[in-house]
C-alpha cells in the first residue's frame, strides 16, 4: 500500500483531526466525516493507496471505489434525507484520491449554488459528531 506520511487520509491523526473525522472501512476505500457540517451528513470517501488519479487504479478498484461512493449515498440519503447530494472530486492541494459527498437541502445553505469547500460556518460538539456517524453507519 502506498502511503503519505502527510496525509490525513494515509496517517489520520493529526492531519484528519484538522478536517474529519474516521468512520469506517469500505471495501476500497474509507468513509469520513467532514467536520464542517454546513450541510448536515457531509463526508468524504477516499481510497485505499494515496493514489492522486483515477485513471492510476485498476478497472476493478475503480468500480469498488465507484460502488463504495454509492454505499456512502445510499446511507446519506437514508439517513438524513437530503434532496440531492453534490460530489466533488478535487485533489489538487491534497492528492490523494476522494469524493466530497455534500448532502444539500431545499431553502437551505447554497441550495442552487456550488458547495463551499470548507465554509467553516458550523462545527459539532463530539457527542452530535458521535450521533451523525451512528446514524450513518446504521444505513450502511
Amino acid at each position: 500500500m502506498m502511503k503519505d506520511p502527510n496525509c490525513g487520509y494515509c496517517v489520520h491523526g493529526e492531519p484528519l483531526a484538522a478536517f474529519g473525522i474516521y468512520i469506517c472501512d469500505l471495501s476500497v476505500s474509507s468513509l469520513y466525516l467532514f467536520k464542517e457540517q454546513s450541510h448536515p451528513g457531509r463526508c468524504i470517501v477516499a481510497y485505499k493507496d494515496h493514489i492522486s488519479e483515477i485513471v492510476n487504479i485498476s478497472d476493478e478498484d475503480r468500480n469498488a471505489f465507484f460502488a463504495d461512493v454509492n454505499r456512502a449515498a445510499k446511507a446519506l440519503h437514508a439517513a438524513f434525507h437530503p434532496d440531492k447530494v453534490n460530489y466533488g472530486a478535487y485533489g489538487d492541494t491534497g492528492c490523494h484520491l476522494h469524493f466530497h459527498l455534500v448532502p444539500k437541502y431545499k431553502d437551505e445553505y447554497e441550495w442552487g449554488g456550488v458547495f463551499a469547500m470548507n465554509p467553516g460556518l458550523k462545527k459539532l460538539t463530539d457527542e452530535e459528531y458521535a450521533e451523525m456517524i451512528e446514524k450513518i453507519k446504521a444505513n450502511l
